[in-house]
């Protein structure tokens, strides 16, 4: 080769070594950018010059280096287990806070104390009653404990339903941020594959879109699939996302009775029309659309157990339960009707759902306190009536007085539709307590306590230890404990599992600065070397010509 030729050998190497160093800086500028993968400059050798064929051995020179490729260092493995364990953390994260607020509103709260004390008053005032049954005190402070029951059960039950509303509110949220994300990554597939088709490589892009990867999967469970042109196609809940230039749209619908939303892919949802022409979507239409079946075990095994917004939809339930659904009688059914009941539809509808969970063994509480409290006293009238006493226990109309009252007739006989009755409350001794001029109605008094001394109640149908009226808050509130201490062990497990995964991956992807400062020496190193080579040549060179020149 000549001297000429060989100062192009030079040349090549300062080229690559610039491209390196400014590689390196780009990666120390963006030490601590969120998303940012670690690039590396790929270097090979240029075409050689074949001199000779001849035996033994070819002859060749080669003309230098040449700088192939700015590639991003991933795994995409490692990025295949992070997102999904991510999911999962993040589902855990929803069902773990989720028990932590249940768990407030129960037993730390002002609406969690009160109603225990008041639980713990009604019973007492029971008890002094059964001392003097007549005593206008007693009766009063009967009737007024009876008030403040009801009153903070209702609290309590209302505290669970504003829940909802918030996890109901996030999940509009949640939903908004994957259709943002979903068209964001349409948007780069675009301006990848617009880059990609020429020479260039399109890494900050990528790196863009691998972050918005990572953001989606801890929504939902994710798979993804990369062609020759570099467009990343996405499927969410086994549903596709983002394909072929199209993002399938996640729509809400709202449930018109408690304004719960259910998120349902638009182009799989059935449409009708009103008498303009617009569309409208019920229930019926979106059911084969819905993006989640909330009816399925909740299992790793399954990865049924990934994204934050699977976690919310099932903390919140899809309405409000009522105590008729442990006993498997579905909204709006008539339990005293058995051929309205559903085998399972506790297990299937209700257990799975922390908030609904908790509200219909609450709602079962009140319901059997004060409706074994109305039987009793209109069991104490009839019997009063057949010993010939008609208007023992009985209102101006003949009929038993009730202590609790409904607060919509025609309704669910449930916490948020039950008070104390407004006549007794103002005249508590109307529940006279007296059979007779001389006799005191000790029986039914004496009901009232077996009735909160029975043990003859469970809190659903999985659980077998049967309990009475105080022990029933009890056990339901440790019950809440109990799984609280449960999800917060699978959260913690879960989290380290994903900072591991994540720890392994920056090893991989993240920068290091010891690490590119010492790339940087090198590549200065080699840069210096090709100018000091070049300049050996140009020397050489300046010789030739002078003593030629001679």
């Amino acid at each position: 080769m000549s001297l000429m030729g060989s100062l192009w050998t030079g040349v090549s190497g300062l080229q690559s070594s610039n491209n390196a160093l400014n590689t390196t800086a780009h990666n120390m500028s963006n030490l601590d950018t969120e998303g940012y993968t670690r690039q590396q400059v790929a270097q090979g050798t240029r075409p050689y010059v074949t001199i000779s064929t001849g035996r033994p051995n070819w002859q060749q020179i080669g003309l230098g280096v040449n700088y192939t490729l700015t590639r991003q260092e991933r795994d995409y493995f490692m990025d295949l287990n992070y997102r999904r364990e991510s999911g999962r953390s993040a589902y855990y994260d929803v069902a773990t806070s989720t028990m932590e607020e249940v768990e407030y509103i129960l037993g730390e709260s002002n609406e969690g104390h009160e109603f225990s004390e008041s639980l713990s008053n009604f019973w007492t005032a029971i008890q002094e009653l059964s001392k003097d049954p007549t005593s206008s005190v007693n009766q009063n402070l009967f009737v007024t404990r009876a008030h403040e029951f009801t009153t903070r059960a209702s609290a309590v039950y209302t505290s669970l339903c504003q829940y909802q509303d918030n996890l109901n509110r996030s999940i509009v949220k949640e939903v908004n941020n994957i259709n943002k994300y979903a068209q964001e990554i349409e948007d780069l597939n675009q301006r990848i594959i617009a880059v990609e088709a020429g020479k260039e490589h399109a890494n900050d892009l990528r790196d863009r879109r691998n972050l918005l990867l990572d953001k989606l999967a801890q929504l939902g469970n994710i798979s993804y699939k990369e062609d020759a042109t570099g467009y990343v196609s996405v499927r969410f809940e086994d549903v596709d996302l983002v394909k072929g230039g199209l993002v399938n749209k996640m729509e809400l619908y709202t449930d018109p009775q408690t304004g719960f939303y259910t998120p349902y892919w638009k182009m799989l949802a059935n449409y009708s029309y009103d008498e303009k022409g617009n569309p409208v979507v019920t229930e019926e239409d979106i059911r084969a659309a819905k993006v989640f079946d909330l009816s399925r075990t909740i299992s790793s095994e399954l990865n049924t157990d990934i994204g934050s917004l699977k976690g919310m939809l099932l903390a919140r339930g899809d309405h409000r339960a009522t105590y008729k659904e442990i006993k498997d009688y579905p909204p709006g059914s008539d339990p005293n009707d058995p051929t309205q009941k559903v085998d399972g539809w506790y297990n299937k509808n209700v257990a799975q759902s922390i908030v609904m969970n908790i509200q219909a063994e609450f709602d079962q509480l009140i319901h059997i306190v004060t409706t074994t409290i109305n039987d009793i006293l209109a069991e104490a009238a009839e019997k009063a009536a057949e010993d010939g006493n008609p208007n023992y226990m009985r209102d101006e109309n003949g009929n038993p007085w009730q202590l609790f009252v409904k607060t919509i007739e025609g309704d669910d006989w449930t916490t948020s539709n039950m008070t104390v009755n407004t006549v007794l409350r103002q005249n508590p001794s109307l529940l006279s307590f007296r059979l007779s001029e001389h006799s005191e109605d000790n029986a039914t008094v004496e009901k009232l306590k077996a009735a909160f001394e029975a043990k003859i109640y469970t809190l659903n149908p999985n659980v077998q230890t049967p309990v009475g009226f105080t022990d029933y808050y009890k056990n339901l509130v440790s019950q809440v404990a109990n799984g609280g201490s449960v999800f917060r062990l699978i959260q913690e497990n879960q989290t380290m599992t994903t900072d591991a995964i994540f720890y392994a991956r920056e090893q991989v992807v993240g920068v290091s600065s010891d690490e590119e400062l010492t790339s940087m020496i090198k590549f200065q190193n080699a840069y210096n070397a090709s100018s000091r080579y070049i300049n050996v040549v140009s020397e050489m060179l300046e010789h030739l010509v002078t003593a030629l020149g001679r």
